[in-house]
């Protein structure tokens, strides 16, 4: 009989308090406060999320029923209308944050740009009035393909304004993958640019939408930005040039009241079948989850700067770049390109520039800049920083600690994030002022959320133990369904156990019932009767202090069923060795167990990652399997990588 339990073995006993000057500014400032309210919104969530929805949004006309839940369906805040834009718009105009900056742009050439909360709006006015003309009208679906750029967000919100459905399709995807969600979703309307920055190249944007428009039928205009000013082609009668349709617009625009359900956006996340799923947002549970994550997650304040590095094609930047810090009247930094352009120290001159007091990334990046060196981070002050997120996936905690002490200076809580683009907000996260870190766990629920560690059979499993992640009460910010496949959404979602969200992670809550995720259920090796969760192995092989990044993957194996593949980059001043390898398959058996060390372990100079950051390991286990590299992979970052790990196979 296989171990149906995942075997979770790390352990991390360093605690982080927070310091009393943190403590006495939150937003939340008190152990007893978390508690009081965490406890009425899973005892009492009607009353709760009542409360919560008069205090956080606007609304045009009150609703009359909080929830509406026939598993799966949630139906939030019925009889209620209001509309998206105005909350991040329209309601901080006539007060003092009027004329406070809402966005700070900088390009990757270092242009900059400042847009108030006046002149954001009047832009957002302009464009829905442009998108009319076009005639968008409610329910309509508009895709959006641009770079890191305001008008990104001045299109989403005028989508909003409208009642139009967004599908923003992230800038790096290609003409295959922009086909496909737009034929999904059926968009009448394509806004993109010309090109955008990155590593000092123009990306040819308009290029790549006029491949994929052989296609699809259902686009009738493409409306395009002059970003980098590259030669395009326009085709007359369906392109538009966006500074034409703007210079033609009124700037003033009538917010229409939309039903809380309304659609507000759809985003796609890649499928195990290849086949990219739509998860559907709507309007005022989705804003409600964003506003007050963001309001209590990131402790914003009137005189924060705050940025989150993720791109708006991510639901991050969806969520925490522009629909939950502007709801909560923030100022936001937007940067078109890469962190290492054109030195590895480019965020961190970013944050000394600007200000930055609040700044959101990724544990991919963070480990990036672990390879680059300290050298890049130690030329800045960095001072400005008050507080340090982690999105994305798991962070090993010697990536924690790196993060605490070159970047937070040892001063700066770290808020570690777990969320996914099905929940749109945070789910499992430490209270900056509140909760006690410790490097690598997401530590507790936020408000409403009650997560459940179940084995296969559906049965929970005790404190210390490993198995599958569940949330077992419907939130605001849940995603309603797939768009136009509901049986896959009860399929992928709700099947598992009946009832309950299954949320692909594995996860174990350790003996203070701090939550660990220890990866997807995808990435879980079975080696030898035991299932290993592949982020704890990676975790191990970063401890050790010659790696700076690790992908660990499984490869059939006849005796064991799957045999543990690591690929290892090093930093810049270690070298690849016979003895260097031994002594990090070693280092893994005592890190965690004879049973995770690896079976093979190989060096790389990178490894596959998308645009995003995130490592392709799909294509690892091709690799490490012997086989050829298959399927989409249009989306990597840089295609010589899997070139040269194919050569040293």
């Amino acid at each position: 009989m296989t171990n149906q339990t995942i075997t979770s073995v790390s352990r991390e006993s360093r605690l982080f308090k927070p310091s009393a000057e943190f403590k006495a500014q939150a937003n939340l400032g008190s152990e007893a406060a978390y508690k009081k309210l965490y406890a009425e919104s899973v005892n009492s969530p009607e009353r709760f999320w009542e409360r919560q929805a008069k205090q956080f949004l606007t609304w045009r006309k009150p609703f009359t029923q909080v929830l509406q839940w026939k598993p799966p369906h949630a139906k939030w805040f019925g009889g209620g209308t209001l509309n998206v834009a105005e909350n991040c718009l329209d309601r901080h105009l006539g007060t003092a944050r009027e004329n406070k900056a809402a966005i700070i742009f900088e390009g990757e050439p270092g242009d900059i740009r400042t847009l108030t909360y006046k002149q954001l709006h009047r832009e957002v006015c302009k464009c829905a009035n442009a998108l009319e003309l076009l005639g968008l009208r409610k329910g309509d679906r508009a895709a959006i393909y641009m770079p890191m750029v305001p008008e990104a967000a001045v299109a989403m919100l005028a989508c909003a304004r409208l009642g139009v459905v967004h599908t923003v399709i992230f800038g790096g995807f290609s003409s295959e993958a922009i086909k496909d969600r737009i034929n999904d979703c059926g968009a009448r309307v394509v806004i993109t640019a010309d090109g955008g920055w990155r590593r000092g190249k123009i990306v040819e944007l308009k290029d790549s939408v006029d491949r994929a428009l052989g296609a699809t039928p259902s686009v009738e205009h493409v409306v395009v930005l002059k970003r980098t000013g590259n030669a395009v082609t326009m085709k007359e009668g369906r392109d538009l040039w966006w500074d034409d349709l703007m210079a033609a617009a009124p700037a003033v625009h009538k917010a229409r009241a939309h039903a809380s359900e309304q659609p507000l956006f759809i985003l796609y996340t890649s499928g195990s079948t290849g086949k990219p799923k739509g998860v559907l947002h709507t309007s005022a549970g989705y804003l409600l989850g964003a506003a007050m994550t963001t309001h209590y997650v990131f402790d914003i304040k009137e005189t924060d700067i705050y940025w989150c590095t993720a791109d708006i094609g991510w639901i991050t930047g969806h969520s925490y770049v522009v629909y939950g810090p502007l709801s909560v009247g923030a100022t936001v930094l937007m940067y078109e390109g890469a962190p290492n352009q054109p030195e590895p120290d480019r965020f961190w001159e970013i944050i000394d520039r600007h200000g930055v007091t609040v700044f959101y990334t990724a544990p991919t990046a963070i480990r990036a800049f672990m390879r680059w060196g300290d050298e890049f981070v130690t030329r800045h002050s960095l001072a400005s920083l008050r507080l340090l997120g982690s999105v994305g996936e798991p962070i090993n905690p010697e990536a924690w600690m790196w993060y605490h002490k070159m970047i937070g200076k040892k001063r700066c809580p770290i808020v570690d994030t777990w969320w996914q683009t099905e929940t749109g907000a945070i789910m499992v996260t430490p209270l900056p002022g509140i909760t006690p870190t410790k490097p690598g766990s997401c530590t507790r629920p936020f408000f409403g959320v009650v997560p459940k560690i179940l084995d296969e059979n559906g049965k929970p499993v005790s404190r210390g133990s490993g198995g599958k992640l569940f949330l077992t009460q419907p939130w605001p910010s849940m995603l309603r369904t797939l768009w136009g496949d509901d049986a896959r959404f009860k399929e992928q979602y709700w099947s598992e156990v009946p009832g309950l969200y299954f949320a692909g992670d594995g996860a174990r809550f350790d003996e203070d019932g701090y939550l660990w995720v220890v990866g997807r259920i995808d990435d879980v090796l079975n080696v030898s009767g035991h299932r290993i969760g592949t982020a704890e192995v990676e975790s191990a092989l970063v401890s050790h202090p010659s790696v700076a990044e690790a992908a660990a993957v499984g490869r059939p194996d006849e005796l064991k069923g799957q045999a543990l593949v690591c690929f290892v980059t090093l930093k810049g001043d270690q070298r690849a060795s016979d003895e260097l390898k031994e002594a990090l398959r070693a280092h893994v058996a005592r890190e965690i167990g004879a049973i995770a060390r690896p079976d093979s372990l190989r060096f790389a100079a990178a490894l596959p990652k998308t645009r995003s950051g995130k490592i392709m390991r799909r294509i690892l286990k091709e690799i490490a399997a012997g086989g050829d590299v298959k399927g989409d992979i249009t989306t990597l970052e840089d295609f010589n990588v899997v070139a040269s790990l194919q050569a040293e196979e």
